[in-house]
């Protein structure tokens, strides 16, 4: 009876399984509960108010660090809405599952880009379901406008349509008679109304049932370059970071982390800090999602808290599983992995292995990747007010929903009573996608309820305690014919993982497997393998790792990109050439590279510089996050084999382009990004502790080093993909290859150094 009862209670969970899957995702048009009640201002539905000044005040769930992201989404909405560009303006919403991140999610299941089977699209609308109902609002994957797409255009058509309805009704026409045209509606009669006097009785209109959105031929907004709207606040300084924060009575407190990772405080002294003037308390902070322990000195002042912090006495636990950690040894260990250990094939096609051992010509090298911080220009900080069975926090987070949580957490509450307030970020990069800032903060401010605290962090103890870009080695080999054609190949790589490790910490979850992010960037481009087979050997090491931008495509992109230059040289052919033959298959792909190799003057000769020093060029594609991106490089190598780039032309497929604009701003700022960590970005762990600690040590390009960026966009009609990150893995690979052509030295491990 009972296992006649268990079998028959599996099949009905399943049959409502299957039956819930079937049916479509909700809509991400009305939230759980309605907007905020604003005087003079009506919400139409969870993504726009308009008020009787007629102002348009867009709902962005996205956070807003650098990458024009408030620009872009209001430009969809308002396109749609026919709005008055110079009255729109933006603001976080309340969180809510419709605006729950999909995209990023969808993107980020195991399926090759090209494939477009069953499975895959059945994976993927199951995927949206759950994401809608149990997801996370966050900025990352450079997702935002691929995931807004839609919903955004859709919300600003709905609201247009009720405020055609309500003109239609007071003018006693047709719907179909009123026009819409930079927030004024207007009949051939002569009649017009504006946004801001019809708003009150359009927002009481019912939601239309269904909206035609406009065709890319009827886009006023959309596919022009415009200005950043919150441009103006940051130049004349009234933008509002999490560092810009003041409240009424607001204290302030930093903390002193243990150097070893993962350690704990053993005791502490703070005697001689509480005789400091403006020091209020002294006080131990816990480990909090994947962080490390320490103590924390609250005070009047940042100043006052950091002269304080700087008394206090501790001895440290160090005890812990990273103290024995020494990274140079672990990349060997990573390295004689490979020995032995064929890895989790991610894609495997023909028979590689059968095809490299009959090759005329057999290629085989090794690359490898450090560790990286992500440095952000902005410190870590989080500001919170703990107050009776409440909180309030101000912090610059790419994931609002994780921050309520670990402030909750942190102080016993609900996550209802907790309100997120979410500043504008002075960078992210990934590193704003963690939480281990926010729970000390808030028990900080505990310390102290009632009070707001502003916690932040120092430069060093952000770069010592980050979640760093995996380290990786990788091992590539293939066999080409005597023509010098490609017959297969074949690569692995070991290193750690950042899902299973994010999930983990972050939910208190076991991680699966497989973890797309370990080997994307590898074996999912547009490049037609005849053979192939990518795989990767998992490691479980000590040390905090987490999204860093363009995540595993930042170093598999070095180690690809640089390969396919090796087969080129030992086949004999252009480097551009013999990426072209692989691209036969992707005729959009191979356009982006003839638009690069165009632009750059590929082929032609390159004068030297004025003082006689020779330049050559290199050159990679890659595709990343639904974006290809080609990028030719002009390098030089000085006598003091320093490496300096002088100009970057880049060529870009990202669908359609929203704001032009905003692109070539992701291009040049992933260049600068990229080249940081190309040309110096590295972390050295001796036993568990880091040993850089601010820019001295992990230099950012100098302005006077950067080199001319030029972008040029491959027009497309299709839904934008991704653009926040794909500028950024093509670079290094494009660098080392300049490096060879001038130096005919390969350089395999980055950073890029010769001496």
């Amino acid at each position: 009876m009972r296992r006649r009862f268990m079998l028959g209670s599996t099949a009905v969970a399943g049959a409502l399984v299957i039956g819930w899957g079937l049916v479509p995702p909700r809509q991400r048009l009305t939230g759980s509960a309605p907007l905020p009640v604003v005087p003079q201002r009506w919400a139409f539905n969870g993504w726009v108010r308009i008020g009787s000044d007629n102002g348009v005040v867009v709902q962005v769930p996205r956070s807003e660090m650098g990458q024009g992201v408030h620009t872009a989404l209001a430009m969809l909405l308002a396109d749609e809405l026919d709005a008055d560009w110079a009255a729109v303006r933006v603001e976080h919403p309340p969180l809510d599952a419709i605006y729950n991140n999909q995209a990023a999610v969808i993107d980020g299941l195991p399926f090759h880009p090209d494939s477009n089977g069953l499975v895959k699209r059945l994976a993927g609308w199951l995927t949206a379901k759950v994401m809608r109902e149990f997801g996370l609002q966050f900025t990352g994957g450079s997702s935002s406008v691929k995931d807004l797409w839609f919903p955004m255009r859709e919300a600003g058509a709905s609201a247009r349509a009720m405020l055609v309805a309500a003109a239609a009704a007071q003018w006693g026409v047709k719907v179909d008679e009123v026009q819409v045209a930079s927030g004024v509606l207007s009949h051939a009669s002569g009649r017009r109304l504006t946004f801001g006097e019809l708003a009150a009785s359009a927002a009481q209109q019912p939601l239309p049932r269904r909206v035609v959105l406009k065709t890319p031929a009827q886009f006023r907004l959309l596919g022009q370059s415009r200005p950043r709207l919150e441009s103006t606040d940051k130049i004349t300084g009234r933008a509002v970071f999490g560092l810009d924060v003041q409240l009424p009575g607001m204290l302030y407190a930093t903390v002193s982390l243990c150097p070893t990772l993962g350690g704990r405080v053993k005791t502490f002294d703070g005697a001689a800090a509480l005789k400091m003037p403006g020091v209020r308390r002294v006080l131990a902070v816990g480990a909090h999602r994947g962080g490390t322990a320490g103590v924390a000195v609250i005070a009047d002042t940042p100043w006052q808290a950091m002269k304080g912090l700087a008394a206090v006495v501790v001895q440290w636990d160090e005890d812990v599983a990273a103290a024995q950690f020494d990274s140079a040894s672990a990349l060997q260990r990573l390295a004689r992995s490979l020995d032995t250990d064929t890895g989790i094939a991610y894609f495997s096609e023909g028979d590689a292995a059968g095809a490299i051992a009959g090759a005329a010509t057999v290629v085989r090298a090794e690359y490898s990747a450090p560790w990286l911080p992500h440095m952000a220009l902005e410190p870590i900080n989080c500001t919170v007010q703990a107050g009776e069975g409440t909180a309030t926090v101000w912090v610059p987070t790419q994931v609002p929903g994780l921050a309520r949580r670990a402030v909750a957490d942190a102080l016993g509450l609900d996550s209802a009573a907790v309100t997120v307030n979410v500043t504008l970020l002075g960078g992210g990069f990934g590193r704003r996608l963690e939480v281990d800032y926010v729970g000390p903060a808030a028990e900080i401010a505990q310390a102290v309820r009632g009070t707001p605290v502003q916690t932040f962090w120092s430069r060093a103890e952000d770069t010592r305690h980050d979640f760093y870009r995996p380290a990786a080695i990788a091992r590539w080999q293939a066999g080409l014919d005597a023509q010098g054609r490609l017959l297969g190949i074949s690569a692995v790589s070991a290193g750690q993982a950042i899902v299973p490790q994010f999930v983990e910490r972050v939910f208190g979850l076991p991680g699966g497997p497989l973890d797309k992010t370990a080997l994307e960037g590898s074996h999912d481009q547009p490049y037609a393998w005849p053979a192939a087979r990518f795989a990767h050997v998992r490691a479980d090491l000590p040390v905090p790792v987490g999204f860093w931008r363009s995540v595993g495509h930042s170093h598999q992109a070095f180690f690809k990109e640089s390969f396919v230059d090796e087969l080129a040289t030992v086949a004999k052919q252009d480097a551009v050439a013999f990426r072209l033959a692989l691209l036969q298959r992707h005729p959009r792909a191979a356009a982006v590279l003839k638009l690069a190799a165009e632009k750059a003057g590929w082929g032609q000769p390159l004068a030297p510089l004025p003082d006689g020093t020779k330049r050559a060029r290199g050159v990679a594609l890659h595709r990343s996050f639904g974006t290809t991106v080609a990028q030719v490089v002009e390098v030089s190598v000085g006598a003091d084999k320093a490496i300096r780039v002088h100009r970057v032309v880049a060529a870009v497929d990202c669908g359609f382009a929203v704001n032009p604009d905003h692109v070539a701003q992701q291009i040049e700022s992933s260049v600068v990004f990229g080249l940081s960590a190309a040309l110096g970005g590295r972390i050295d762990i001796e036993q568990g502790r880091v040993r850089q600690s601010n820019f001295h040590d992990v230099p950012p390009l100098r302005i006077d080093a950067c080199p001319e960026i030029e972008t040029f966009i491959l027009p497309g009609t299709q839904p934008p993909e991704g653009m926040g990150e794909p500028g950024l893995p093509p670079l290094a690979p494009a660098v080392a290859g300049a490096v060879y052509a001038l130096t005919g030295k390969r350089l395999r491990s980055l950073p890029l150094q010769l001496s």
